[in-house]
């Protein structure tokens, strides 16, 4: 896999697997789509550190291309997750409720967004499968795109910023394309971890009544 995802970092497919594994992750939390934008930064940070003259196909991926890709299919991702929860009624309902750990952490994140606002929209773009429950539910409970987007599009920024800020600048302070790698990817998952922690923490507010009808 690993010679695999060399090959690729250095062709310009590498910006459609990204596109692709971002896209479709906010359905499939478990595709690595983390793991190739870090593995692409810390290509273009061994290839911008490389002496002697470079062929063409070690200039991709271009770090400001790579983070356009990951900002667009974030955002893409989670407004193709509202639209299908804002219109997909009881079917996707039972889609969801077959899933325990899906259930469970749309119910803690309900919980956060309404003591945190939009701003945990962005924290939950770290956390596991957060994302998939951020646009599902933003779309289920009918809220409108003016409040959904904007913190979509912060949180994409967000997340494809630490991302490729990890993967090229641990390259480049460590020297060495794999360790650079190794050690952003565990950084990656201690921000999942932190995110994580933050949307699940109970509240320790009494919500307030609902008005009379």
């Amino acid at each position: 896999m690993l010679e695999t995802l060399g090959s690729l970092t250095s062709s310009p497919w590498i910006y459609a697997l990204v596109a692709l594994s971002i896209l479709l992750d906010v359905f499939l939390p478990v595709l690595p789509s983390g793991v190739l934008v870090i593995t692409a930064a810390a290509a273009a940070a061994a290839a911008a550190g490389a002496t002697g003259p470079a062929p063409v196909h070690a200039q991709v991926p271009d770090i400001l291309a790579l983070l356009v890709t990951a900002v667009t299919a974030s955002v893409l991702g989670d407004m193709a997750a509202y639209r299908l929860a804002r219109r997909g009624g009881a079917r996707l309902d039972r889609a969801i409720a077959r899933s325990r750990r899906l259930t469970r952490a749309q119910e803690r994140l309900g919980i956060a967004l309404a003591r945190g606002g939009g701003a945990l929209v962005v924290v939950a773009r770290f956390a596991p499968a957060g994302r998939s429950v951020v646009s599902l539910g933003a779309g289920k409970t009918q809220r409108k795109v003016r409040e959904f987007l904007p913190w979509s599009v912060l949180a994409a920024i967000a997340w494809a910023g630490y991302s490729i800020a990890l993967g090229y600048f641990g390259t480049q302070w460590l020297g060495t394309t794999w360790l650079g790698t190794a050690v952003s990817l565990i950084a990656l998952f201690a921000a999942g971890a932190l995110a994580a922690f933050v949307v699940r923490r109970p509240t320790t507010r009494t919500p307030a009544p609902a008005p009379a009808a």
